[in-house]
């Protein structure tokens, strides 16, 4: 058969995993830690991991790599530059490994995103000759973008984005037009400098859409860096856990917390985190509780927000959402929870503790209180609070509000001016946990669950 390759998505992390498969073995290219998701597919395929390949230590997630290949057999290509604590098949520029009689990998050096980032060519055997069907980029050249250049120190993005540019343009000349591109990063992770622009996409089509293909590579320097925001305090762990061999994960469930040890967890200073949507948080919850719904990026709010090592207990409807998250977490270096508890808030409370409420309102209800118009049963807007990051700052923002990004809000809380906070961020997700962190410290708050986007034609007055 043809060859075929699929994608397995972490949509929570912003990246793909792949397999490729000539029907009879396979390859695995940078899977993500809960690595039950990839055998899985290789079972229901009937296929056989032969090879497992890195394109580069990853920064935003811990790799089912080395536990792939130790489970399986499977040869773990990694570049030959990254030192590391654990046997691998070093692979530089240049070298190929023959998959089967039909595939095969070449490797391409493709620094920028790290120095030593490689990118794989697929090729298929095509009549006694070999076809590139498309190349595994990484976080080399991505769907409209790059992977950024910075995460390995600000000394060396600028250098490192000069290799970027480089490295794409190599790709762009190596490979034909039809060819496709499969990237790592670029559908919401923070490894890409900005996001993907299509589900997919080839390299004829990254010629015409990607500024690193259509910039100079000064004006693509420039434009990359001035792009770059800040990106999960988590990161600093993750390269560290890759280059030294991740252990394998265990997904049993953590530990039950009755409601007086959660009541100790909270007084201890530990975080218990509500993972219900927002609107049931608002609606009732336990006082002392961070609220990061399952229903967005928990696990990188919650990684970036914590300080690492911190212990976290798990509040839930579900046995099954609790370990949803905790696959979500795995996948980021945080093994095992404290421990966990399901069913709702009033199953969480201590003899006579009332569970705690947050109002919740939208972008047309801060016009009108603005206005002197404030809807009933809500406090004067005093202060708004805007937790979205830098750079959306700078996109526009409210009038009058004051800016503080959410990672940076449990070290800054006390720079938040004194009266009722209207709190707000994109959508409403970050928002609700910028009010659970607020009212912990004693705060009032409302939070304003909208869409940003709508703020102006709300009547609110924007500036930039």
């Amino acid at each position: 058969m043809a060859v075929e390759v699929s994608v397995i998505t972490t949509s929570s992390l912003g990246d793909r995993s792949y397999l490729a498969t000539d029907g009879q073995v396979a390859v695995i290219v940078d899977p993500q830690r809960d690595i039950d998701r990839v055998l899985y597919l290789a079972g229901e395929k009937g296929v056989r991991i032969t090879h497992v390949v890195e394109t580069h230590i990853h920064n935003d997630y811990v790799s089912g790599g080395l536990d792939l290949a130790r489970i399986t057999g499977a040869r773990y290509l990694v570049a030959a530059a990254d030192e590391v604590g654990f046997d691998r098949l070093a692979v530089s520029d240049g070298d190929t490994a023959s998959v089967s009689d039909t595939l095969r990998l070449r490797v391409v050096a493709t620094p920028g995103h790290t120095f030593h980032h490689l990118s794989y060519v697929l090729d298929e055997a095509d009549g006694g000759d070999w076809r590139p069907v498309g190349v595994f980029t990484g976080g080399s050249l991505l769907f409209g973008t790059t992977g950024r250049t910075d995460l390995l120190g600000q000394q060396h993005a600028h250098d490192l984005a000069h290799h970027q540019h480089a490295s794409a343009k190599r790709l762009a000349d190596l490979l034909p037009d039809g060819a496709q591109v499969w990237p790592t990063h670029g559908f919401g992770s923070f490894c890409s400098a900005s996001q993907a622009d299509a589900p997919e996409s080839t390299i004829g089509r990254e010629k015409q859409a990607n500024p690193v293909l259509r910039l100079a590579a000064d004006d693509f320097v420039t434009e990359t860096l001035a792009g770059l925001d800040a990106y999960p305090a988590y990161y600093a762990h993750m390269g560290v856990a890759n280059t030294a061999g991740p252990a394998p994960v265990d997904l049993t469930p953590v530990s039950r917390a009755d409601a007086a040890e959660l009541r100790e967890r909270i007084a201890a200073g530990q975080w218990v985190v509500d993972l219900r949507h927002r609107k049931a948080y608002a609606t009732s919850h336990l006082a002392g509780t961070v609220s990061l719904g399952l229903d967005g990026p928990m696990s990188t709010w919650l990684g970036w927000l914590i300080d690492w090592g911190t212990p976290i207990t798990l509040l839930a409807e579900t046995a099954e959402q609790v370990a949803d998250a905790q696959r979500e977490l795995v996948r980021i270096g945080i093994d095992r929870p404290a421990a966990h508890a399901t069913g709702q808030p009033e199953q969480w409370l201590v003899e006579s503790e009332r569970p705690r409420e947050l109002r919740m309102a939208d972008f047309p209800a801060l016009a009108a209180a603005r206005a002197g118009n404030t809807p009933a049963g809500l406090p004067d807007p005093q202060v708004v609070l805007d937790v979205r990051m830098t750079n959306e700052w700078k996109a526009g923002h409210v009038e009058g509000a004051v800016h503080v990004p959410l990672p940076d809000l449990p070290e800054r809380l006390a720079e938040v001016p004194d009266g009722a906070i209207w709190v707000h961020c994109g959508s409403g997700y970050r928002a609700t946990a910028a009010a659970s962190l607020l009212a912990n410290a004693g705060r009032e708050v409302v939070v304003i669950d909208d869409k940003f986007d709508r703020a102006g034609a709300a009547g609110v007055a924007l500036t930039d």
